[in-house]
Parts: structure tokens; sequence; C-alpha cells
């Protein structure tokens, strides 16, 4: 081809790019196989025929489409690999596939599943995937900080997770700073450490819950544990106890002129308050006279005085009852 200037044929071409493709599959570095190319044009390049920029324009030729076939495998190998771990985080999550058999393939991603595992969910304003910038920025910055310490960031459903080591609280912690600042201000919540291939998805869940909680009950809290919130999933294990208590307390508040959400917002930043009138006055921008009638109405239509101690639990009850069922948004 040098001494003719001739182009590469298409078997030629295709021969070059499937030589390619089996080095990249055998774990060759890219480098080394075009400096081998150049040392042999070298070693060649006395005895060729033609022109210099013949001889050139022929190596171009046949190592272009070498590094094409190259680029082609390992680009497979890459769609290949986010297939191989989306699948398994999938069945991770879920709790499918035979637990032995997940165990084994968890090894191949870091995890080693026979040991505890907490979950770390973050929820942005945008959905993110696979890829994306937010995720590689965070898990580049968790490896930066701990290296490889069976640690794994993906991507569930737009949020961003991170598995890790139930011992090692400071790698969730750290997460949760990382992924609340490249999320512009998310929400982050930790599920507790769970033993066992079935732990990270009871963690998992425990995590999504949180961030549920943390939505109903408008909690300003950047990060969340699910350790501190156990009190919520008790108080609606009975869904339909709960839904007694709240529509027989605050039920009355109803028949109230604008219906039972302003007095249930009053009761709310009231409790929030610590029962302090003047404080709630000024986290509803209201008049503390203001605050007062609308306490003493709620008195008067519930039965039940907010600022007795013997009352309070009860309302108080009622009130996180309504916010965790959507009271009086959904019906109950």
């Amino acid at each position: 081809m040098s001494a003719t200037g001739r182009r590469l044929t298409r078997e030629e071409v295709a021969f070059r790019r499937s030589l390619g493709e089996q080095a990249a599959e055998a774990g060759y570095g890219l480098r080394s196989l075009v400096h081998a190319h150049l040392s042999a044009a070298r070693e060649a390049w006395p005895h060729t025929v033609g022109s210099g920029v013949d001889t050139l324009a022929a190596l171009q030729r046949m190592v272009d489409a070498f590094a094409e076939g190259y680029e082609r495998a390992q680009r497979l190998a890459v769609r290949q690999e986010v297939a191989a771990r989306r699948e398994f985080v999938d069945d991770l999550l879920y709790g499918r596939s035979d637990l032995g058999r997940l165990a084994e393939r968890a090894e191949r991603f870091g995890l080693r599943l026979s040991h505890a595992h907490a979950v770390a969910v973050a929820q942005g304003p945008t959905a993110y995937e696979e890829g994306d910038p937010v995720p590689r920025q965070v898990e580049r910055s968790l490896l930066a900080r701990f290296g490889d310490r069976d640690i794994l960031i993906t991507t569930k459903e737009g949020r961003l997770l991170c598995i890790a080591p139930g011992h090692q609280d400071e790698v969730l912690a750290f997460f949760a700073k990382q992924a609340h600042a490249a999320t512009d201000g998310g929400r982050v919540a930790v599920g507790r450490a769970q033993p066992g291939p079935g732990g990270v998805v009871h963690s998992y869940e425990e995590a999504l819950n949180a961030l549920g909680m943390a939505e109903r009950l408008e909690l300003d809290e950047p990060v969340l544990y699910a350790a501190d919130l156990l009190v919520y999933p008790v108080l609606t294990r009975d869904r339909q106890a709960m839904a007694d208590l709240v529509l027989n307390t605050l039920g009355p508040l109803t028949t109230a002129r604008g219906g039972a959400e302003p007095l249930l917002q009053t009761l709310t930043v009231y409790f929030d308050a610590g029962c302090v009138a003047a404080e709630a006055a000024r986290r509803l921008s209201l008049s503390v006279r203001a605050v007062t009638y609308r306490l003493e109405r709620i008195h008067q239509l519930t039965g039940a005085d907010p600022a007795d101690p013997a009352h309070r639990y009860k309302l108080q009850t009622a009130v996180i009852g309504a916010r965790l069922l959507d009271w009086p948004a959904r019906e109950l």
C-alpha cells in the first residue's frame, strides 16, 4: 500500500477492526498497541518502496481501523458492564434472585452481603441516571476520601444511592453532605444498618419511607436518619386506628370558617414551637392575639385544650397522624 498508495480494501479494514476488538477483549492497552504499530512501521521504513507520505498514509489508515475496532469493543464492554450493574442493583433492591447467587454477584461490585449494610438515598430537584454529572461527582468525592471501602454508588428511580458497610457511619455521613451539596440542597435519608443480603433491601426501604414521611410532615432537616423517625411508622402501623383518632379528635375543625386547614396548621406550628404562642405567632407571621384566638377556637370545637398537658399528647398525636395521612386534603 505504501508503494502503490492504494486504500485499504473493505476486507482489510474489517480485519484490522477485528484485531482491535480482539486486543480490547484481551485487555491490552491502546497506547502500547499504537506504539507497537509505530515501531513496526519504523523498522520497515528503510525497506519500503514509494514516498514517505504514502507510507504514513497507509499506516494512518491501518491504525485508524485498528483503533476503531478497539474503541467499539470498549464501548460494548462498558454498555454490558452498565447493564450488568443495573440488573444487579435492581435485583438487590427489589429482593429478587437467589440470595446465594446475589451474594456472589455482589462481590464483583465490591459488596460483601454476609455483612450488615446501610443505604442512604438522596433526592434532588431532578432525576439522576447512571453516568450523570451529579452521581459521578459524588462518587469521585467518596473515592477520593475513602478509597475502595466496599462502597457502591448508584441510582434508582431518579434518586442517588450509597450502599456501605453498616459500621462505616462516616461514609454515609460524608455521602449525605456531598449529595446534599451536589443536588442543590436535596434531601438525604439514611436507613438503619441491616444484616445479610436482605438487609440492603430493608435499609433502602427505610430510607425511602423516611423521605416520604419528611415530605408529608414538611420536615426541614436536610439529612434524616430512619432510626430517629421510628415513632412515625409505629403511629401509622394501624392505619384505621390512626384515622379514627384523627377524625374523632380533629374532625370538628372542618366546621370552622375556612375549614380545618388553618387551625390544623396553627396546631402544627404551635407544637413545633414548643407550645410557646409567641414563637408560633412569629413563625406564622401572625399576632400573638390571633394565635391565641385560634387555639381557643380549637378548644371550643374539639373539647381539647392545646395548652393543657392532659390534652396535649392526644392533640399532638392526632396532628401528626393528620400530616402522615394527608388529612384533610385526603378523605379518610
